[in-house]
Order: C-alpha cells, then sequence, then structure tokens
C-alpha cells in the first residue's frame, strides 16, 4: 500500500528542486532532549539548509506554564511566525538535525493546530540533505514580515482532564511514544523525580520504530500500518498520542497522519505534567 496522505513528506530531491520557489519557507525545528548534549540552535547557527529559518520549540511555547514548551496562544504563534517571515499562503517544509526526526513532526503538528496544513516534514531530515551533499550555509536569511493567521484547532489537542476523563469512557486509545523501559518504568525517566510507567490502559509504539534505523526515512505505509497493529492499536479508533513532553508523541501523529488516519489528537503535557500529578493513577 500507499501512504494515504503523501504530501506530509518531502524528500530531499524534491527540497534541492524547489528550494528557491517564492512561496515555500523552510524550517529548521532542531530540538533535543537534555540527555542528548546538543543544541538545535547552535548547531543552526553553525549549518542549515539554504534560507531556512530557526523554530525555537522552546521560545515558540507558553512560557508561562511550569510544563516545558507547552503550545502557545494562537496570538504569540502569530507573532513569530511573522518574525520569521512565514505568512499566510507559504508552503512549509520543516526538518531537523537528529536521526528519527525527534522534533520536526512537533512543529508540523503544531502548525496544523494553528490551522497552517500546507506544511510538510522533510523525509530523511537535516542529516540526508549533508550526506548527499546538498548546499549548506550559516548565515540566518533577512526575512520580511508576513501577515500570518492563526486559529487554534483543539480538535488535534488533549489536555489532561480530557485524558483523566477517557479512562472511564474510553472514547479515545492512547498511544505512548516513549521507549519500552521507560513505558514499563524498567527505566528512569530523563526528568529527575519523575515517577515512571504509563498511562492506565495506554499502548506502546516507541517513536524510534517509525524510521528506518539505516537511512532515517520514515518506515513504508505497509511497515507503518504493521507497527502499529502489533501494539495493539486500533487504527479505525479514535487516538491521542503522547510521550514525556509532548514532542515524540507528534512522530506518532504524523506516522498515522501517513496512514490516513482521522481522528488523532496530541496529548501536549503528556507524561512530564500526568506523572507530576499524584492524583493521577499511574500502571507499570
Amino acid at each position: 500500500m500507499s501512504y494515504v496522505n503523501p504530501d506530509a513528506l518531502v524528500s530531499t530531491e524534491w527540497l534541492a528542486e524547489h528550494l528557491k520557489a517564492p512561496d515555500l519557507r523552510v524550517v529548521d525545528a532542531s530540538w533535543y532532549l537534555p540527555t542528548m548534549s546538543r543544541n538545535g540552535k547552535m548547531e543552526y547557527q553553525d549549518s542549515h539548509i539554504p534560507g531556512a529559518v530557526f523554530f525555537d520549540i522552546e521560545d515558540i511555547s507558553d512560557t508561562d506554564s511550569p510544563l516545558p514548551h507547552m503550545l502557545p496562544s494562537p496570538e504569540k504563534f502569530a507573532s513569530r511566525m511573522r518574525r520569521l517571515g512565514i505568512g499566510d499562503g507559504n508552503r512549509i517544509v520543516v526538518y531537523d538535525g537528529s536521526d528519527n526526526h525527534l522534533s520536526a513532526p512537533r512543529a508540523w503538528w503544531m502548525f496544523r493546530v494553528f490551522g497552517h496544513t500546507d506544511v510538510a516534514v522533510l523525509n530523511g531530515g537535516f542529516k540526508k540533505w549533508r550526506a548527499e551533499g546538498r548546499p549548506v550555509e550559516d548565515l540566518p536569511p533577512l526575512p520580511r514580515e508576513r501577515h500570518y493567521t492563526a486559529r487554534r484547532n483543539d480538535m488535534l489537542v488533549r489536555d489532561i482532564e480530557q485524558v483523566k476523563a477517557n479512562l472511564s469512557n474510553h472514547r479515545e486509545q492512547v498511544v505512548d511514544a516513549r521507549s519500552k523501559g521507560r513505558f514499563e518504568a524498567t527505566e528512569p525517566e530523563p526528568r529527575i523525580g519523575l515517577r515512571g510507567g504509563h498511562i492506565p490502559g495506554s499502548l506502546n509504539v516507541p517513536s524510534s520504530l517509525l524510521t528506518d534505523p539505516k537511512t532515517g526515512l520514515f518506515q513504508s505505509a505497509d511497515a507503518l500500518k504493521d507497527i502499529f497493529q502489533k501494539a495493539g492499536v486500533d487504527l479505525g479508533k479514535p487516538t491521542v498520542t503522547t510521550c514525556g513532553s509532548g514532542v515524540s508523541a507528534c512522530i506518532l501523529m504524523l506516522g498515522l497522519h501517513l496512514l490516513g488516519h482521522r481522528q488523532t489528537a496530541v496529548y501536549d503535557g503528556s507524561w512530564t505534567e500526568w506523572a507530576s500529578r499524584s492524583d493521577m493513577p499511574v500502571e507499570r
């Protein structure tokens, strides 16, 4: 089978051919876990795809929240996009510098949450781009502010109360993108003091499974379908994806979207919020 929504990905060949298109905006959304000892912004300043702007996941967030990189208000998102020179009608391609699309899907999801659906992830990311010897630069572009309209689509987002209510009504299946060890509490959480385990009744699909470990490309449609189904995911049932802090959950969201799944949302607070609340049940 083929992807139902193939436009959610673009190849490095396609991007190279369209890099100078006037309506295209390239976005570097590199972000890394504290344990990875990498800095996305510093790496962008050292080298990035020509014309790319830096999408700072930590800054483009609700910085008043005690939780990490929660969704910002529509007004803040629109303001940040205008500063980056991104406007209504742009075709957006997002990438990151990881081996497995760690954070680009988060930016892809955020654009979709705020109503911008003409957005795709660069398949293979910056690693594949560089491996092919394609051009890079170290200076950021000089963006011209453009009008950007942001309207939040709450169908793509879940909060803690909605996920708690789902424990009783079972309207949606919850799928966790963390590693098996973290899901089963046999490995410690990277955030010190956070309880181990998972949301009761949730399923585990480690996000790393969705990409080919050799090429960094997203798995084929048949392979994605097999991965989800082997984990017990019903591809016909509404789904909420979760992870540690709402980043890798978006990889599952993208994988399900490629398969044509229409009712998928991300639990933005994810395990960091759930496990920090003593009134929320934990399963191990």
